[in-house]
């Protein structure tokens, strides 16, 4: 598992194998163009210090020794008992040609009733 801390830009540093890498600008370019999101200079810049914080706070979380530590179904369960409130998986909806041509009016695109998307993955 990679160790990490803060270079003195407050950076993420990675240190895996006695090796130094940092987050720089081009991987929080990179990682917008992927979330096809614009950013302005100080928009990235911002990112990378919120980005550095997440990854900074997981560190933090790996880091704790969790053995022997039964998983909570709901995060109050480990001070009194909670009961979900689950609903049977049933069909409320009777399907028909009719239905389903309504439904597939609005989509953008369709063909032999299934919804066509664009690719999103390179």
């Amino acid at each position: 598992m990679p160790f990490c801390g803060f270079d003195a830009t407050g950076g993420l540093l990675f240190f895996k194998k006695q090796r130094l890498m940092a987050i720089t600008e081009q991987e929080i370019t990179r990682i917008a163009r992927l979330a096809r999101l614009t950013l302005s200079p100080e928009q990235r810049l911002q990112a990378q210090g919120d980005l550095t914080k997440i990854l900074g706070l997981i560190h933090e979380l790996q880091a704790v020794d969790t053995r022997g530590i039964e998983p909570l179904a709901h995060p109050l369960s480990a001070l009194k008992d909670v009961h979900l409130r689950l609903r049977d998986d049933l069909v409320t909806e009777v399907s028909s040609v009719q239905r389903r041509e309504a439904l597939m009016a609005n989509a953008p695109g369709a063909a032999e009733g299934l919804f066509l998307v664009p690719k999103v993955i390179e």
